[in-house]
């Protein structure tokens, strides 16, 4: 329901197909309707946290002190409002579409079914990950099978694979480029990007639901400003999924920031990274909405040696705790050097003088053990700020991402003229 009045401020005396005006002010029945979502969510999260931890379903705060026990995988709740949300949005949106026009418009109405489709596999995957604790291998996997309902639809719908290119580079390859089935490729590669990235760069309270907020807000400024446009109809697509999230994920925010009551466990970073796909593939703009991922991009690219173990890694890579500071430490990964590739090494070589990476090599039962700080965002941050408070962490990574969406609106517009 959330959706519906902000929404219609934008659409408003909007013409569909030149006969029909969509107006979705449906007084009194919607009046407030924007709180509703967020209070269920609210509402929910309260009454629910107990049941949560009756079932087991909870972790300890090592950032604390006396690991306090937490409710975990809580994102469920605001996916299922969310999902709830859209279900009863659908008759609202296509309703006068319905009863005046004589040709109904299948086509977005099979993009917006697809979406939720695929959205709701990510949110039962990732519920089922936070219970079962799955291994890495069917987080690749699983949002490469989501996200098959998306890529059927684009086939079907629009089938398009050409791409453009950058004026300096047109006199070789002309215009444009058909690259056939591996813009599809892309596109998988992508779901599978942005359900991972979110969770990868977490292990502090309120990360992976602030810079998910962040990337939302920023996709809904987008939107905004290219609604006037003439790809209208892939904008207010995108719209009318982002602002139920917005709201829905606000109320779960209120939760997760520090000192957090919730987690929101892999359910929250799967169906909100599946979400941002579903908008970047059915919406058109995939390489904007990637822009806004810069932060998660960086913390994937940096993670790569230790994701890909050329450089062995432990099962987790938060920072450490010094309780009597109430600060945040470097965490490290021990190893012995006989472990390391030829690649890694090189690669913990460049990171280490680049000052990345804090390395320390020595001896023990004869053998030679190397110690390096473990290779993300937050660890990187610490290691060039020095330890400090949980909250502050949390802030300046939420600046880094609200700076790399500003340099994105930058490289989206002015300098995007340049090269197209």
């Amino acid at each position: 329901m959330t959706a519906c009045k902000p929404l219609s401020i934008l659409i408003r005396n909007l013409n569909i197909h030149n006969t029909i005006k969509i107006d979705l002010n449906f007084d009194p029945f919607f009046k407030n309707q924007e709180t509703i979502s967020f209070n269920l969510v609210t509402k929910l999260i309260i009454s629910l946290r107990p049941l949560f931890l009756k079932a087991n379903l909870f972790g300890k705060d090592v950032h604390k002190s006396g690991n306090p026990i937490i409710p975990e995988a809580m994102g469920i709740i605001s996916g299922a409002v969310f999902i709830i949300t859209m279900f009863i949005f659908i008759p609202i949106f296509f309703y006068k579409i319905l009863l005046y026009e004589t040709i109904f418009p299948y086509a977005p109405f099979i993009e917006f079914l697809a979406g939720l489709l695929s959205i709701c596999c990510m949110l039962l995957l990732g519920f089922a990950d936070d219970v079962l604790n799955l291994k890495w291998r069917y987080k690749l996997i699983l949002p490469t099978l989501a996200s098959l309902p998306l890529l059927m639809v684009y086939m079907i719908n629009i089938n398009s694979t050409l791409i453009i290119i950058p004026r300096p580079l047109q006199q070789l390859f002309g215009a444009r480029i058909d690259i056939g089935v591996f813009y599809y490729l892309y596109m998988g590669m992508l779901a599978v990007f942005c359900t991972n990235s979110i969770n990868i760069l977490s292990g502090i309270n309120g990360l992976e639901v602030g810079q998910s907020l962040l990337i939302a807000f920023s996709i809904l400024i987008f939107n905004i400003i290219e609604f006037y446009g003439s790809y209208w109809k892939n904008h207010l697509f995108s719209i009318s999924f982002i602002i139920p999230y917005i709201f829905t994920t606000s109320a779960i925010f209120k939760f997760n920031i520090y000192p957090s009551s919730i987690f929101v466990g892999d359910t929250f970073c799967y169906y909100s990274g599946m979400l941002f796909a579903v908008i970047a593939i059915l919406g058109h703009f995939s390489k904007t909405v990637l822009l806004f991922f810069l932060p998660q991009i960086f913390n994937f690219i940096f993670s790569i040696p230790q994701l890909f173990h050329l450089i062995p890694c432990p099962r987790h890579r938060m920072p450490c705790f010094d309780n009597e500071a109430d600060n945040l430490l470097l965490s490290y990964s021990e190893f012995k050097k006989i472990q390391l590739t030829y690649i890694g090494s090189i690669i913990l070589k460049i990171c280490h003088s680049l000052g990345f990476v804090e390395k320390t090599e020595y001896t023990k039962d004869n053998e030679i053990y190397i110690k390096c700080s473990n290779m993300t965002l937050n660890i990187l941050v610490l290691k060039l700020l020095g330890p400090m408070h949980e909250k502050k962490l949390l802030i300046i990574l939420m600046i880094i991402q609200s700076g790399c969406s500003l340099m994105a609106f930058i490289i989206r517009y002015p300098l995007a003229k340049i090269f197209y």
